[in-house]
């Protein structure tokens, strides 16, 4: 990928009209910005209207969960995109913020039957964050977009065919 610009379609991601919430830390904000932005590119790559996306700002990636969480319950989104980056340090708190992070968008995920994607750089270096967010290494933001409408396409084809086969 390439500042942020999908080299392929997804076409199984693509269909009805999809509504995708966007969270995204303020913490590293030379690099959320990138992420962001490689979402947005890649969002619109895939015909994503963008009156359909609604970004949502929180300090940091520990936070991530909670306004994940609290975009489920209002029933109006049909995935979420939650986007950090979290840069090691000298002390254990890489390891607390990034492993928090990621349990809990997953249990976000699982309790609310809600794609809900972990798109959250955990580097040692922000020259590694850096790449990873528009740089050598493609944009993980685009990526995160990208896992996200094929969450969405596939979610929705596995409950259609629950409800085919009831």
């Amino acid at each position: 990928m390439n500042a942020g610009r999908a080299t392929h379609r997804n076409k199984g991601a693509v269909g009805k009209r999809i509504r995708c919430a966007i969270v995204v830390s303020r913490f590293n904000g030379v690099v959320t910005r990138k992420l962001l932005a490689g979402a947005m590119a890649c969002l619109k790559d895939h015909d994503i209207k963008r009156s359909d996306v609604k970004i949502f700002r929180c300090p940091g990636a520990f936070e991530l969960p909670q306004v994940a969480n609290t975009i489920a319950l209002t029933g109006e989104w049909d995935v979420v995109i939650c986007l950090g980056a979290v840069i090691r340090g000298e002390t254990a708190h890489f390891e607390y913020v990034s492993a928090e992070a990621a349990r809990g968008i997953q249990d976000v995920a699982l309790r609310h039957g809600l794609p809900v994607v972990f798109g959250v750089l955990t580097t040692d270096t922000k020259e590694q964050a850096l790449a990873r967010a528009g740089g050598t290494q493609g944009n993980k933001g685009c990526d995160a977009a990208l896992a996200a409408l094929e969450m969405v396409s596939l979610l929705k084809s596995l409950k259609s065919r629950k409800k085919r086969e009831r």
